[in-house]
């Protein structure tokens, strides 16, 4: 009991401050639907909003070509040269790029998919493919980053002579391209997984092919050849940490977890205190996609419906407050002779 009270104090103190998302979402096309459900006169209120965002574009297609152009097309110069300069690093960040060149591809077919409209068969559209998108591109990463690691690992008792010039040159390249591809994706990086997802894959590449100039200068300078190999490793290893946290926020969306950033104490917390309010259950909160997240509650008012203005202003609200698009709520009375079935917390 004092938890909950402790979070009342917190949503009245510091609601706008901890929950709010950027304000730059637009309303459209609300609409309520109110059913009777026998005796206990339960209603049930649907209030849909329109999911565009005016802080980044909803469509990164454009950044997508000419990301993949670039990409690809160095890839190929990478390659060809690494293997002719006898570098690991070199091969390693060719690897990693082809692996980008592949999530590049995900990712945009995803960002067009769950653009789709919903049917009979899909009623959320397609949207969930940019979850699936972004989950498959961080696991993919990762086992790429795998091979290439133990690549390394079987050349550092014998590494190979490197071609240092041309190892600086190619990685060099790199990192304006990769620079280049990123900064394409970076107005979309906080507010979709997805284009998270490929800004991280071509910021690392920046990062990493700076390392592979790093290993370059080393051999031409020193001649020591296992730093090839040893920075093929700190390379991947840098890439593992990046990549860790978007695969651990995708398949939290893949499993329906709460999205990052949105409190579903405060939420429920926030439901409880309107006028009239005596309780709230069955409350869910999930991610549609990578860019809209969804919820659904039941609310028990004994005094009667409260009206669609009531509920329009609730869904203003989360939308505003804590970023959640698509609220479904639903009005009980508490009729004691028919108490909701999915009223107890443990039940789902």
């Amino acid at each position: 009991m004092n938890e909950y009270s402790d979070i009342q104090v917190c949503i009245r103190m510091h609601l706008s401050d901890m929950c709010k998302t950027p304000q730059s979402f637009t309303m459209a096309n609300q609409h309520h639907h109110s059913t009777n459900r026998g005796q206990t006169t339960e209603q049930s209120t649907h209030e849909h909003h329109d999911h565009s965002h005016h802080h980044a574009p909803t469509n990164f297609s454009r950044a997508f070509a000419i990301g993949l152009i670039l990409n690809l097309g160095f890839v190929m110069i990478e390659a060809g040269y690494g293997w002719a300069a006898h570098s690991i690093a070199l091969l390693s960040d060719a690897g990693h790029n082809l692996s980008d060149v592949l999530g590049l591809v995900v990712a945009w077919v995803a960002s067009i998919l769950s653009r789709r409209q919903p049917s009979s068969r899909y009623t959320y559209g397609w949207r969930r493919s940019s979850i699936l998108a972004a989950l498959f591109n961080a696991m993919f990463l990762l086992v790429v980053v795998g091979g290439l690691s133990w690549e390394a690992v079987r050349r550092l008792p014998d590494p190979q002579p490197v071609a240092g010039v041309t190892v600086i040159v190619v990685a060099a390249i790199g990192i304006v391209i990769n620079t280049i591809t990123a900064l394409m994706f970076m107005s979309g990086r906080k507010t979709d997984l997805n284009i998270r997802a490929a800004f991280m894959h071509m910021a690392s590449d920046a990062i990493v092919s700076f390392g592979v100039v790093l290993a370059g200068v080393t051999i031409l300078f020193t001649q020591w050849l296992w730093v090839d190999p040893a920075f093929s490793l700190v390379i991947n290893a840098i890439i593992i940490v990046g990549t860790w946290q978007l695969l651990k926020d995708s398949l939290n969306l893949a499993m329906d977890a709460v999205p990052m950033g949105v409190d579903e104490r405060i939420v429920r917390v926030y439901l409880a205190e309107q006028a009239g309010v005596s309780q709230v259950h069955d409350l869910h909160i999930w991610g549609m996609s990578t860019t809209e997240t969804a919820l659904t509650a039941h609310l028990v008012i004994p005094e009667g419906h409260p009206g669609d203005r009531f509920l329009a202003h609730i869904c203003q609200e989360l939308h505003d407050q804590f970023g959640i698009d698509h609220a479904t709520i639903q009005i009980e009375l508490g009729d004691s002779a028919n108490i909701c079935h999915l009223a107890p917390d443990h039940v789902v």
